[in-house]
């Protein structure tokens, strides 16, 4: 017990806060997204069809702001971004509670997603600063399971409050992310000037704040084709949360609580097992990844097609956790790979705009799909997730020289005196005096 409280003390705080606060994001997600197409149609009288644009204001918030913001947390530091987006987030799902009508829920979702978009890719960066590159896939596993945990107890917080109320879930989703901000205020030490960032990096960040150098990912061909294969591939990942509540639910399948604990189920296979999906992945190709999570989401669209059982509801979100699990490290670790050390917070920040791309299209599109005819989601999904995973393979493929050879040159430019453990409590690579 006391070696196993000693190894955690010894790793770096900002990253074990990232985690906690990647918790807290999982949890109000958790609680907040199975329900929410159930409260649209059954409490705001939303037609089904129109249940992704309420998904797609969310996300159209989170696009609006993050060409503007998304590499904020590059000149003035990760920890105000930090508390002030967590916080803001809280208050926009606690605000849903107390609003009514389309109109005022769009706005409020809106205004939450423009808290969101610096949110998670600061939380990623943060951790990248103050962790050896070696070990960023292992990190940004973690992060998966700390969020995956907290997915387990929001889905689980969910289905109790569903039975009193469905909107009373708001609170619960965003209380916890108000926590998340006050704990990151009282215990959250400033990264920007760990890791990597050296003078001449400082020099770049003051040569560069046009909004140009907010959008890395029209400026760097790389970043943009992999993102796009990103897009593609999540996009029919999402309508696994955004259609199976109405298809299970319209089927007779499952109640609003057995949905809840069916994603609870899903977020505890991550927990379960995304550490050792990710010790198998080490030794395999990013093209080998992708294949195998593409055949896993292809087999869960099949089995959902043919019937919407329990036991198919089960497989397939089975499926779709081990598809995530094989991918979900792999992104933002080609995405750290292809960044200036002065502009990770931007790249980060694109490739958050990626994931709010899926979370607007995938939604609007798989509800609209689904519209018109119950099975059509699984059925058009199939192609489009064959070829998404082959390209997102190839361009995660290609950013991994990338990294070989940044990773040289700063080698070069900065002197290493010792080689630093991928569990240390020091930055990766501290500026010599």
């Amino acid at each position: 017990m006391t070696t196993f409280s000693s190894s955690w003390r010894g790793l770096p705080r900002p990253a074990l806060l990232g985690l906690l606060l990647f918790f807290c994001a999982g949890f109000a997600d958790g609680a907040l997204m199975p329900f929410f197409p159930l409260w649209a149609s059954s409490e705001a009288d939303i037609p089904v069809g129109a249940i992704g644009l309420l998904f797609g204001c969310y996300a159209g918030g989170e696009l609006v702001a993050a060409p503007l913001v998304g590499g904020i947390a590059d000149r003035i530091g990760r920890r105000p971004v930090l508390i002030v987006s967590s916080i803001g987030v809280g208050c926009g799902f606690i605000a849903l509670f107390f609003v009514h009508g389309v109109a005022a829920t769009a706005i409020v979702l809106v205004l939450t997603g423009m808290c969101e978009s610096v949110l998670h890719p600061t939380i990623l960066t943060a951790i990248a600063d103050v962790t050896e590159p070696s070990a960023h896939p292992r990190w940004f596993s973690m992060a998966r399971v700390s969020s995956g945990a907290g997915q387990i107890l929001g889905p689980a917080c969910g289905a109790l409050l569903a039975l009193i109320s469905v909107d009373a879930v708001f609170l619960a989703a965003g209380g916890m992310l108000i926590l998340g901000g006050i704990v990151m205020l009282a215990a959250l030490d400033e990264t920007i000037g760990s890791g990597r960032a050296t003078a001449n990096d400082h020099g770049e960040r003051e040569e560069e704040e046009a909004l140009s150098a907010l959008l890395p990912a029209f400026r760097d061909g790389r970043l943009a084709r992999l993102l796009l294969w990103v897009v593609l591939f999540e996009i029919s990942g999402n309508w696994i949360e955004a259609v199976i509540p109405l298809y299970a639910q319209d089927a007779g399948t499952l109640s609003p609580s057995g949905i809840g604990t069916l994603f609870a189920y899903a977020a505890a296979l991550t927990v379960g097992l995304q550490m050792l999906v990710s010790r198998f992945a080490e030794t395999r190709s990013a093209l080998w990844l992708t294949a195998g999570a593409g055949l896993s989401t292809i087999a869960a669209f099949a089995l959902l097609a043919a019937s919407p059982a329990m036991l198919s509801l089960i497989a397939a979100v089975s499926l779709c956790s081990v598809a995530q699990m094989l991918v979900g490290p792999l992104v933002p670790t080609a995405v750290n790979a292809l960044a200036p050390a002065a502009r990770r917070a931007s790249y980060m920040a694109a490739s958050s705009v990626a994931t709010d791309l899926k979370d607007s299209l995938g939604p609007s599109v798989g509800t609209a799909l689904y519209a018109l005819a119950p099975r059509l989601p699984w059925i058009a999904g199939i192609p489009l997730v064959a070829i998404a995973s082959l390209g997102l393979g190839v361009a995660i493929g290609r950013a991994r020289p990338s990294a070989a050879t940044s990773e040289a040159s700063l080698d070069a430019e900065v002197a290493r005196p010792e080689k630093t453990p991928i569990w240390s409590s020091r930055p990766a690579m501290e500026e010599q005096s």
